[in-house]
């Protein structure tokens, strides 16, 4: 009998550790879901979007409140980044257009952009923003879309004549000319479709 009872206090305190187990995923889980919530509301402060199930998709991309600023950058980056490495020249403009758009030193923004200077992020996070940066461009108003997707291209553009032909300025490398096409071409696409693509991954 005391055998017995040995075994379902056992059985009970293993019923009981599994519940407050599941309780503490579940508290976790809300959590969570909370401070994605609170982020996105930073997300659409920072960048005038009120498309949330637009701002969900850039969280799945892994862009913060804290990063978010620093979208419109890294096709810039990877221009840099498009001959092999990034130049003084390269780097230095990088920074002024990033500070220019309010991705000031000593921020989180600014450290992950040095560490993309020091060392090319890989090919799936270029391809991930352009699909953020369709996202966002089609979630603001219509007057500002072109505009915004020139200015993209002009910057592109800057970046890398600034190191090429005579004197390191105005010569832009067959492999530059093609990535800008192809990454003003990406930002052209549709919102819906860019959505679809992240949230059916």
């Amino acid at each position: 009998m005391a055998e017995k009872n040995s075994l379902s206090e056992r059985q009970r305190g293993i019923e009981t550790e599994y519940f407050r187990k599941k309780e503490a995923e579940l508290i976790e889980k809300m959590r969570r879901r909370t401070a994605l919530a609170e982020d996105r509301e930073q997300m659409a402060e920072a960048t005038g979007v009120a498309d949330y199930e637009a701002l969900e998709a850039l969280q799945e991309l892994g862009y913060t409140a804290a990063t978010i600023r620093l979208m419109p950058i890294v096709p810039l980056v990877q221009v840099a980044w498009a001959e092999g490495g990034v130049t003084a020249k390269e780097r230095k403009l990088l920074l002024e257009i990033a500070e220019a758009r309010g991705i000031e030193p000593d921020t989180p923004a600014h450290d992950e952009l040095i560490g993309w200077l020091e060392q090319e992020p890989p090919q799936e996070f270029y391809e991930n923003t352009l699909r953020g940066l369709r996202i966002l461009l089609h979630a603001i108003p219509d007057d500002l879309r072109e505009a915004s997707r020139e200015s993209l291209v002009e910057y592109c553009t800057q970046i890398a004549e600034v190191s090429g032909g005579i004197l390191g300025f105005g010569k832009v490398s067959g492999d530059e000319r093609e990535l800008i096409a192809r990454i003003a071409t990406e930002i052209g696409e549709s919102r819906e479709s860019a959505v679809k693509s992240v949230i059916d991954d």
